[in-house]
């Protein structure tokens, strides 16, 4: 396959039309997002200067998800894909601009901040696993990897415009303007998804409820050793590495004690790192073992994460912080699509709503909750230099004790 071996890594955006629209409507969109999260963690920051009730702000997010995905996921791979996603992005529009109107005209509150970032959640519930699982409609199961690189590093070209921007419109303009601009950009995304077009879709026979595709899938997991093993990586790493992101402002105000455009460079670090990732990823096609790249990302990533718990430096963090990026990606993508590529399409929907509970609910309802807590007893520097070392022990065991993940 030709194809393959090329190094460029926008190959597969150029081949799929269907892909470039979403691919372009959907970055456009995770820049509002992106900057709406900054402003969120900031303003949790400033009505409450508390390291435990701004996790608390992430967890909220990700509470419905926990719960409602597994279901969800069931509904995805019974429905069609691109309606479900049509309707989520139109629903995030409406949250983002109520958010708006409340913080503009001073009427927001911490209750009001957690009940509207748990509805955020509940539409993600099942807007997780119907856009991951439509991957494969835009672009074929041959180009998926690729394009599942692709897309993280249009994730992560927005991590790094959207808080840079958020950072000079919270200086310039107020917080509020940031949740105006976000809502305003899931007007791309819409615009992209209405010109997509996909073959007619075809309902499949209806056999098992929502609970029992839960229990189905629960049984697949169990069954099949290698998507266990994988999940299993997932899980942990997800729990104690992707909290930092939700833990940042404390990180940027108590550890380098800098204000609101010093967060956005963090985050923005964070974003560059990770856009260099995908790219590279993408590039590599299937000159090199993804496998290989998953267990060198995967105990790179606790390494540099644990360094960054040691330093006061705010150059040396933002360096850092680079790193933390790269691996961070590397490690997501590459375990997105090695479990794409493994599971039949009749259970798609279901491996990524699991995915997305693990990635999102439980690494903020576990991760994010239990970070804030014990950043707020030990200090943020420990709680984060702890996590990287659990990390660090499990990525030892579950590379060179274990053999199901180096089978994928």
């Amino acid at each position: 396959m030709p194809e393959a071996r090329s190094l460029n890594p926008f190959r597969v955006f150029q081949k799929h039309r269907n892909f470039r629209l979403f691919l372009i409507g959907q970055t456009l969109s995770l820049v509002g997002t992106w900057m709406q999260t900054m402003a969120l963690g900031w303003l949790a920051l400033e009505l409450t200067n508390s390291a435990f009730l701004v996790g608390l702000v992430a967890t909220a997010s990700s509470v419905p998800i926990l719960i409602f995905t597994m279901p969800a996921g069931t509904i995805v791979d019974r429905s069609d894909k691109l309606r479900l996603v049509r309707f989520a992005q139109f629903a995030f529009l409406c949250d983002a601009s109520l958010l708006w109107w409340l913080t503009y005209t001073d009427r927001i509150t911490i209750v009001s901040l957690l009940a509207l970032a748990f509805v955020s959640g509940l539409v993600a519930s099942i807007e997780i696993p119907a856009r991951q699982s439509m991957f494969i409609d835009l672009v074929g199961r041959e180009d998926l990897p690729d394009a599942i690189a692709l897309n993280s590093s249009g994730f992560n070209l927005a991590r790094v415009v959207g808080p840079g921007i958020a950072a000079a419109v919270i200086a310039q303009l107020g917080i509020a303007w940031c949740f105006f601009l976000n809502a305003a950009s899931f007007v791309t995304v819409l615009i992209g998804l209405f010109m997509i077009r996909l073959p007619e879709w075809v309902p499949r026979p209806v056999t098992l409820t929502p609970w029992q595709g839960v229990r189905q899938a629960a049984h697949y997991l169990r069954d099949t050793p290698k998507v266990r093993a994988l999940m299993t990586m997932v899980t942990v790493y997800s729990i104690l590495g992707v909290p930092v992101l939700a833990l940042m402002p404390v990180v940027a105000r108590q550890m380098f004690g800098l204000g609101a455009g010093g967060y956005g460079l963090l985050m923005s670090c964070v974003g560059i790192g990770g856009l260099a990732g995908a790219l590279s990823l993408a590039a590599l096609g299937y000159r090199t073992s993804r496998v290989r790249l998953l267990v060198s990302a995967s105990m790179a990533w606790p390494v540099l994460l644990l360094a960054f718990s040691f330093t006061t430096r705010p150059a040396l963090g933002y360096a850092l912080l680079l790193g933390v990026g790269f691996t961070m990606i590397m490690n997501g993508a590459i375990s997105n699509g090695l479990l794409q590529t493994n599971v039949p399409d009749a259970m798609r929907g279901r491996m990524m709503a699991a995915y997305g509970l693990v990635v999102v609910g439980l690494s903020q309802v576990v991760g994010a909750f239990v970070a804030g807590f014990v950043a707020n007893v030990v200090g943020i520097a420990p709680a984060i230099g702890g996590s990287a070392a659990l990390m660090m022990l499990y990525g030892l065991f579950a590379f060179f004790r274990r053999h199901d993940l180096l089978a994928l």
